[in-house]
């Protein structure tokens, strides 16, 4: 049974501490997975750190301790968050004992609903009482929850990954991304031929945030939307989950949603993580590859260095 410090409230507000020294000598934690959801043996596995073999030092299978945190992001319809209320309940009923589940909710700053346990009828009764919110905050969450993940998997050394569900509509945040014109009577200001330029300037800087972290990003958002903005809002957070080395999806519809939302906590019921040794020295990335026999495998194809700031 998972280990670790259990007031996930107190990680929440730790997160912020200054960071160590870098280490001549350190390890990295790569989560990884198979799309059909199988596990993969250790003997199997070959990492290459920028093009050269890595010692793996530890192995977490797919059948060892799991802690999911479950962030929820729900502003808008009833009608789309009800059933995915309903779905996610039936998945967190089919967990196994050894996956405990943090509860959290990001509207007005991150707020913790329930700490990491195994009491499925409680994490359903708190589920079931929450209510829907005017504003989403989804991208205000992406750095401080994959920052806790990854102070308790250096810990607690058990698989973490991140799930958030999510209605979020980019013109309803509380922050404007809509790039309004700066310059009604300039027929030229780029804002009128670039609208989402600000979405996609708030995308990168979370991108390179999450290239510099380990906690993979499983996403399920409930409402697609076709517009010029949401679509480049949903095509961002599509990078940053595959960034993380994680998985999205999007409904287009309810049927879709039950579905989603299994499909996507299959996979990240199926992740494994392998710590390898390396020396980080000057380099301000690594290129990450993992090979199995010939297995396709989903994992973060890179590791930003010094991109966070605490």
């Amino acid at each position: 049974m998972i280990r670790f410090v259990p007031v996930l409230l107190l990680s929440v507000l730790a997160w912020s501490a200054p960071p160590p020294p870098p280490p001549s000598r350190a390890v990295m934690r790569i989560p990884f997975w198979s799309p059909d959801n199988t596990a993969v043996p250790r003997d199997d596995l070959q990492v290459k750190l920028n093009g050269k073999p890595a010692k793996v030092s530890r192995y977490i299978g797919a059948k060892d301790d799991l802690l999911i945190l479950l962030v929820l992001d729900w502003s808008g319809d009833l009608s789309l968050i009800d059933p995915a209320r309903e779905a996610l309940i039936a998945a967190i009923q089919k967990l196994p004992p050894n996956a405990q589940v943090g509860l959290l909710r990001v509207q007005d700053g991150l707020r913790v609903l329930l700490d990491p346990g195994t009491d499925r009828t409680q994490l359903a009764d708190v589920l079931r009482g929450i209510t829907v919110t005017a504003r989403p905050g989804l991208l205000d969450a992406i750095e401080p929850v994959q920052r806790l993940g990854d102070d308790i998997a250096a810990k607690a050394h058990v698989r973490v990954a991140a799930l958030y569900v999510s209605d979020s509509d980019i013109t309803a945040y509380r922050e404007d991304y809509t790039n309004p014109v700066v310059n009604s009577s300039d027929s030229h200001d780029m804002s009128r031929r670039f609208p989402e330029g600000l979405i996609q300037e708030k995308i990168r800087q979370l991108k390179s945030t999450v290239l510099g972290g380990e906690t993979p990003i499983f996403l399920v958002h409930l409402d697609y939307r076709s517009d010029r903005l949401n679509t480049a809002y949903q095509t961002g957070l599509l990078e940053l989950a595959l960034a993380s080395g994680g998985a999205a999806e999007f409904c287009r519809s309810l049927a879709e949603i039950p579905v989603s939302i299994e499909k996507v906590m299959g996979n990240l019921l199926s992740h494994q993580s392998v710590e390898v040794e390396w020396q980080p020295g000057k380099a301000k990335q690594v290129d990450v590859a993992i090979e199995a026999q010939g297995r396709t495998l989903r994992f973060r194809p890179r590791r930003q260095l010094g991109v966070r700031k605490r």
